[in-house]
């Protein structure tokens, strides 16, 4: 029985859904990736998965790197295809747990090297002058309000803004303890500490400047101007608007604030493991390039300060 590219893509992503509980924009993602990789499985006439061979993925590999402008699909860098070639092979250990397929011959082809980049941070001077930049005296509008709380509260706990965006208004009375119940990817939850800037600042929204948002259509503790929850596209913007006013050049992102909050934690002597599980990493790798991080402030200190450097 031939195994249909597009049904066992359907196939896995119901699984992914249902028994693995993958959140909705992780879906989404693979679904975009696997789109492309069925594309391409036409292009070559590929009618059955079994009949996929280590080579055809190694030329989807290149294709991804090349792009396609006619189809206006830009060239990936080395970590985008990287990422796309995990998805595809998703697929195909998944079908052959699923007896779809005679054998996995995704596993046999490696990922293209990447140049492990550095993520971009502010300095803490900067994500003061950011913080400071934002009105909440008596003159504030709802929106600096909760402008305000928004940053105080993404650096204070550095989760993924679809973390922060999910935030209910239930969620209140853990922040005013000091401790908020996070989920993340894969519906893990993990608990992060909420510092006191940042339990005064949503404190100081919630109470002056959400009930002026609000319009009873949402219960999002951050509501956006028409009192739904705020997306995460209107986080991009609040952030890039803010860091304009601060007099900040480089463009920001709500990973920005969360990079600067593994990376300050870090260079203060938080422990590795400790900054894996504020972040929700599900791996202590993806949490290691923060100690390249340090080991370069670590050498800058000592270049300025040894009197034989």
């Amino acid at each position: 029985m031939a195994a249909k590219p597009s049904s066992v893509v359907e196939a896995w992503l119901t699984h992914l859904a249902i028994e693995r509980g993958v959140s909705a924009n992780t879906l989404s993602n693979y679904s975009r990736d696997l789109r492309r990789y069925l594309d391409y499985l036409e292009s070559l006439g590929r009618e059955d998965l079994s009949a996929v061979t280590p080579q055809d993925l190694e030329g989807y590999l290149r294709a991804l790197r090349a792009g396609d402008p006619q189809k206006g699909l830009r060239p990936l860098a080395a970590s985008s295809s990287g990422r796309a070639l995990v998805v595809v092979r998703g697929l195909h250990k998944f079908a052959l747990a699923e007896g779809l397929i005679p054998v996995d011959v995704a596993a046999e082809v490696s990922p293209p090297k990447t140049a492990r980049d550095l993520p971009d941070t502010l300095r803490i001077d900067e994500v003061a002058r950011l913080i400071d930049s934002i009105p909440v005296d008596d003159a504030a509008t709802p929106q600096d309000l909760r402008d305000a709380a928004l940053v105080e509260f993404l650096y204070a706990t550095g989760v993924r803004v679809s973390e922060c965006t999910g935030l209910m208004l239930d969620s209140l009375p853990e922040i005013r303890d000091g401790l908020v119940r996070i989920v993340g990817k894969g519906n893990k939850a993990r608990v992060v500490p909420v510092g006191s800037k940042a339990i005064e600042a949503v404190d100081r929204y919630v109470v002056r400047g959400r009930p002026a948002l609000a319009a009873g259509k949402s219960h999002a503790l951050f509501l956006n101007q028409r009192g739904g929850a705020l997306s995460r596209q209107s986080v991009w913007q609040v952030l890039k608007n803010r860091a304009e006013g601060a007099g900040i050049r480089q463009e920001i992102s709500p990973h920005t604030l969360r990079h600067s909050f593994a990376t300050h934690l870090m260079e203060g002597g938080a422990n590795v493991r400790v900054v894996q599980e504020l972040l929700g990493h599900s791996s202590v790798t993806t949490t290691q390039i923060y100690t390249h991080v340090t080991a370069d402030n670590l050498r800058q200190v000592w270049a300025t300060s040894h009197p034989r450097a």
